[in-house]
């Protein structure tokens, strides 16, 4: 097979001050990194697994899912022992999912979930499997896809780049056909556009340039919460005739005019007040009476109403109703100030959490961090993650209880 067209952009998002992804255009190699560890060394972890694309050529000989596997092998490594000498960057890591395109296939390398997808005959298709908590829980029937999309975990992920000596690496081949386009693209595109307009914004797109701005600017669009990094390439028979190397690290935004501006805060659009509604009004001064501040009018003749018996079942109700609602308000305080749980935070880190685990949209969380601990989710394994990440409510002091095994086993 060979590459006929490609394009590739970054873009810190509208909510991040740096950017911390990296992509690698280097026919026949292209791969999506995604750092994470806090301050820059996110951005260092995901650089150095770039580099090593570009650098490491002691795999060039072995077959194509080999080279591949030891070459995001070898980024491991140069993590690694970067995050062990250098105390500024510890715990960093990064994900990487890499193509390799081989004589008539295309080769995939995945850690992490950022995510690679085949556009074939209008079919849009997810080649990779989500290393992330969520996808652990909707792949055990624990939780659905649609929970999974505002679940408060939902950007943990179980596998990294750098986090340990070793890594596993997923790696497999697909098929691939004459005019297939294939996208690889962090996680700050899919947690803020569906499958469905990924597909419909690259299918109407004149060119891979036009559809990479344009899936950058709709996930900026719709919130832009992370970096934003999308690679798109297209096959066609015969050998490849593409030689250019483009690497771009996060650092900033791609450089491109046409990008919209990611950091000067999303637009507040205009919502214009309500018109009266004079027929409501009629209906509920017929229910309730006249507001407050209104004259009371004068008696009206004639003999009592046959409503009032009516009006005073309504009272008793909206009192009830009070009532319930203060309730559920009461129990909600109740919880946010005495229940705890243990979660993972937005650098991987676990954590006990303040409240319950509830996301209201919007940025409003009934969650607060109350301890942040050194012990990150990838260390666990996957049965350690379903015990101790279970969202089981309980006092800060059993909930550190719960963790303090696991901190000393990691503990070096």
């Amino acid at each position: 097979m060979k590459v006929t067209d490609t394009a590739g952009f970054t873009d810190p998002g509208r909510k991040r001050r740096r950017n911390e992804d990296s992509f690698v255009i280097d026919p026949p190699l292209f791969a999506v990194a995604d750092g994470m560890g806090g301050a820059q060394a996110g951005e260092v972890a995901s650089r150095l697994a770039a580099a090593a694309f570009r650098e490491f050529h002691d795999a060039d000989d072995l077959d194509p899912e080999k080279r591949l596997a030891a070459i995001i092998k070898e980024a491991n490594r140069r993590i690694y022992e970067r995050a062990a000498d250098d105390a500024q960057v510890s715990g960093m890591g990064t994900t990487i999912t890499a193509a390799l395109v081989a004589a008539d296939a295309l080769v995939i390398g995945h850690v992490g979930d950022s995510r690679a997808y085949r556009l074939r005959g209008g079919k849009f298709e997810q080649l990779t499997d989500d290393h992330s908590l969520v996808a652990d829980l909707v792949r055990s029937g624990r939780i659905t896809p649609e929970e999974a999309d505002t679940h408060p975990q939902r950007s943990v992920i179980t596998r990294a780049l750098g986090t340990d000596r070793e890594v596993d690496v997923d790696t497999f081949t697909v098929q691939a056909e004459s005019d297939d386009l294939f996208l690889i693209c962090s996680d700050g595109l899919t947690t803020m556009v569906d499958d469905e307009e990924i597909r419909d914004l690259v299918t109407r797109a004149r060119d891979l340039e036009q559809a990479g701005k344009g899936l950058v600017k709709a996930a900026n669009k719709a919130g832009g919460e992370d970096n934003i990094t999308v690679v798109l390439f297209r096959v066609a028979g015969g050998p490849s005739e593409l030689e250019d190397t483009v690497v771009a690290s996060g650092n900033g935004r791609a450089q491109d005019d046409d990008l919209e501006d990611t950091l000067t805060g999303l637009e507040a659009p205009t919502i214009a007040a309500p018109a009266p509604a004079p027929a409501a009004a009629a209906v509920a001064e017929r229910e309730w009476g006249p507001a407050l501040d209104e004259e009371e009018p004068g008696p009206r003749p004639g003999p009592a109403s046959a409503d009032e018996p009516r009006w005073g079942r309504r009272a008793v109700l909206g009192a009830l109703g009070l009532a319930f609602v203060t309730a559920i308000f009461a129990a909600a305080f109740w919880a946010l100030t005495r229940a705890n749980f243990i979660g993972v935070d937005e650098d991987g880190n676990v954590a006990v959490y303040q409240g319950v685990p509830w996301d209201l949209g919007g940025g409003v969380h009934l969650y607060r961090p109350r301890y942040v601990s050194q012990l990150q989710a990838v260390q666990l394994t996957p049965s350690e993650r379903a015990v101790l990440l279970d969202h089981k409510l309980s006092s800060y002091d059993s909930a550190r209880d719960r963790l303090d095994p696991y901190e000393q086993e990691a503990s070096p």
